[in-house]
């Protein structure tokens, strides 16, 4: 077995590339069939091109829409943001704090007795 030292270094450089190359394919498809704004025979039309001629397919998607792609990923990634934050918010007040709150409330109207109060918030801290 007789496999220079060199060899190793670039059949190691050539399998990373070509890994580099495919998750740069599977992002370019990714981004062209999330992305609302092209209609179907765009993203035919690219995804053809892709196809036939992969590399060039892929280097000319990037100078295209390369801009586009970190835009949208941008938003996408706000917009879950912001509707984890949302999910969040609306667990947090429908949850044990609300009715915390609500037995607080009732206790200093005077509608529920100490000993009351105490059960009820135990209830509410076991389930």
């Amino acid at each position: 077995m007789d496999y220079p030292l060199l060899n190793v270094f670039l059949t190691t450089m050539w399998v990373f590339l070509w890994i580099l190359w495919l998750f740069l394919l599977f992002r370019v498809f990714a981004d062209l069939f999330r992305d609302d704004a092209l209609n179907g025979w765009a993203k035919a039309g690219w995804t053809v091109f892709v196809l036939v001629l992969p590399f060039l397919g892929v280097f000319v998607y990037l100078v295209a829409r390369g801009r586009g792609m970190g835009m949208r990923e941008t938003k996408r990634a706000e917009k879950a943001e912001a509707e984890f934050r949302e999910f969040m918010r609306t667990t947090a007040t429908t949850g044990r704090a609300a009715e915390l709150e609500h037995l607080v409330e009732l206790k200093n109207h005077g509608d529920l007795t100490a000993e009351e109060y105490e059960r009820a918030k135990a209830k509410v801290l076991a389930a």
